[in-house]
């Protein structure tokens, strides 16, 4: 990967490990006063997963929140009310994944898997509220 401005930008501020939409990494990167455009920050996200150094998590079809990667192959928990994020480096789909893929006539070159639910302290939280 070639190291660009603004992709040392972007990486920068994907630092603490935090997904974040598009729109909110570029406020970030401004308000630390790069001039970095909303449409560079999107082509340099795209450019960013191709590498593989970022993943891509989408809780719904309309929103992409982008997070700084391990690089070797995982998994994430994500909490659907607070957002935090959970790399889980083992993986126990291969198996699965080439069986549904075969039952289907489909050829599997990779899988990804985000498992939504909540994190402890919002699960205690709910728990909390419910009572």
């Amino acid at each position: 990967m070639r190291e660009t401005r603004q992709r040392m930008e972007v990486l920068g501020a994907l630092e603490g490990g935090e997904a974040l939409p598009a729109q909110d990494l570029h406020g970030r990167l401004r308000a630390r006063g790069s001039k970095i455009g909303l449409a560079t920050v999107y082509r340099t996200l795209h450019l960013l997963e191709g590498e593989g150094a970022i993943d891509v998590l989408r809780e719904d079809p309309t929103e992409a929140r982008y997070r700084r990667c391990s690089p070797v192959h995982h998994h994430h928990l994500v909490c659907e009310s607070c957002g935090t994020v959970v790399e889980i480096p083992e993986c126990d789909v291969d198996e699965w994944a080439d069986k549904v893929g075969r039952a289907h006539g489909f050829q599997v070159r990779a899988h990804r898997a985000e498992i939504i639910g909540l994190c402890a302290r919002c699960a205690k939280k709910q728990l909390k509220r419910a009572r």
